[in-house]
């Protein structure tokens, strides 16, 4: 997230900017944030970035771009799977990064500026960076009958279950039900995922046990639960995977620094001082 942030900020907005920001800025960041997130996972893994191919879709594009080809067992499938999440993940509300752009757009800034500042808010781990962590329990607790004394241990020391509550939703977060769906269509399609059994047995224990734990809060999967499986089966590695939340949220950004710089105003938050007062001296 820090390459991706970096290479996003030496993008130029256009010198002229309407008040929405011009339509071929936008197309720019939303291809950008694609073709950047793929060329950082290629170099760092040692390998010559690759350019864009106009001849294949987003989702698709983006794919081959990551890892490499699009010769792969199953590719069209993957990359359905793959347009399915970038679908899904695109806006949900005012969201941490989603208000960090809506600011910055609030200013009259540029909507390089606004992208860039979201960036920096989704990279924080209670937004962007969860599914990695679903992925790394997951594979810790290895198969189904390891869950239940694996989540009582997380429990027990205090820790968070990863990818289980929101602060929105006191219910199974719908955008999971679409994942997981996506996924079973891509199992159906021949690219079958170990993880997706896994997930949903861990998903039964982790609520059970959080409803037995905190029953006065209901906690159940959010979207980063199935998320981790998803685009892990499309074949994207781990340490890509908030960067590819950002490929997908960065339309949605746009969308509303468009709607805040034609018919919102600043935003300037107020706040009120709960400390303790100074007390009252007498001048001599």
């Amino acid at each position: 997230m820090d390459g991706l942030r970096a290479a996003l900020a030496h993008l130029r907005a256009a010198d002229s900017e309407d008040v929405q920001g011009t339509a071929a800025t936008r197309l720019d960041l939303t291809a950008a944030m694609a073709v950047y997130a793929a060329g950082w996972a290629r170099k760092h893994g040692g390998r010559t970035p690759l350019p864009p191919d106009p001849s294949l879709g987003h989702a698709a594009d983006y794919l081959r771009m990551a890892t490499g080809t699009s010769d792969v067992p199953h590719f069209d499938a993957r990359a359905a799977a793959l347009d399915a999440y970038l679908v899904t993940a695109a806006d949900h509300g005012m969201n941490a990064s989603t208000f960090t752009a809506r600011v910055v757009a609030s200013t009259h800034s540029d909507a390089v500026s606004a992208v860039v500042a979201a960036i920096g808010a989704l990279k924080g781990p209670l937004h962007g960076g969860a599914p990695g962590p679903v992925l790394a329990m997951l594979d810790a607790i290895g198969k189904p009958s390891n869950a239940a004394a694996w989540i009582a241990g997380k429990l027990a020391a205090g820790e968070r279950i990863m990818g289980m509550g929101h602060r929105v939703y006191r219910v199974r977060d719908p955008r999971a039900a679409v994942l997981e769906r996506a996924v079973e269509r891509l199992q159906a399609a021949g690219v079958w995922s170990d993880r997706l059994a896994l997930a949903r047995a861990v998903e039964a224990v982790a609520t059970a046990a959080l409803h037995e734990h905190r029953p006065e809060r209901r906690m159940a999967a959010n979207v980063e639960f199935y998320t981790a499986v998803i685009l892990d089966a499309v074949g994207l590695p781990q340490e890509l995977f908030t960067a590819t939340f950002a490929v997908a949220r960065v339309a949605g950004w746009l969308a509303h620094y468009a709607e805040q710089r034609a018919h919102g105003r600043l935003i300037r938050p107020s706040s009120r001082y709960i400390g303790k007062m100074p007390e009252d001296r007498a001048v001599a």
